[in-house]
């Protein structure tokens, strides 16, 4: 479901046959720090798998982010970037704002993300730091992408 004003030049859409998969891919396995390495299948596994949205200018993607959710309950954030040049426009507002607007995932008990650099943006969004971390395990396998 596309949104776009009159003035504005991106539009954010969850029709994954538009995302464009290899862009998709070659940043998160080489720019980004959360998921460097990681297969292009993958990527498209978690694609398929989860409520993508993708931020275009015009045909080109330049932004994109991943929710993994049971759309009742829970949700991840995750994958959330916007290429370099498209940056400082206010496009991962946008992109935020889509996500906690889109109708899948009102009503969800809990909605969590991992971030080491993004906090600000985040918290505009209603997100806050755990109020109980010790509650939270995990298994973290930080070097599943990269080869030996």
């Amino acid at each position: 479901m596309p949104t776009q004003s009159a003035t504005d030049e991106y539009e954010i859409s969850t029709d994954t046959q538009r995302l464009d998969v290899g862009m998709i891919h070659h940043f998160l396995s080489e720019e980004s720090y959360w998921s460097l390495g990681i297969p292009r299948a993958t990527v498209e596994r978690a694609i398929q798998n989860s409520l993508c949205f993708g931020a275009y200018r015009g045909d080109e993607q330049v932004g994109f982010a991943r929710v993994v959710t049971d759309r009742s309950t829970f949700a991840l954030l995750a994958d959330v970037f916007v290429l370099k040049d498209h940056r400082g426009k206010g496009l991962s507002k946008r992109l935020m704002q889509c996500v906690v607007e889109h109708e899948d995932l009102q009503g969800l008990r809990r909605l969590l993300l991992l971030t080491s650099d993004a906090h600000g943006l985040y918290k505009q969004y209603g997100f806050k730091e755990l109020g109980n971390p010790a509650r939270f395990m995990e298994i973290l396998r930080a070097d599943i992408y990269r080869s030996s």
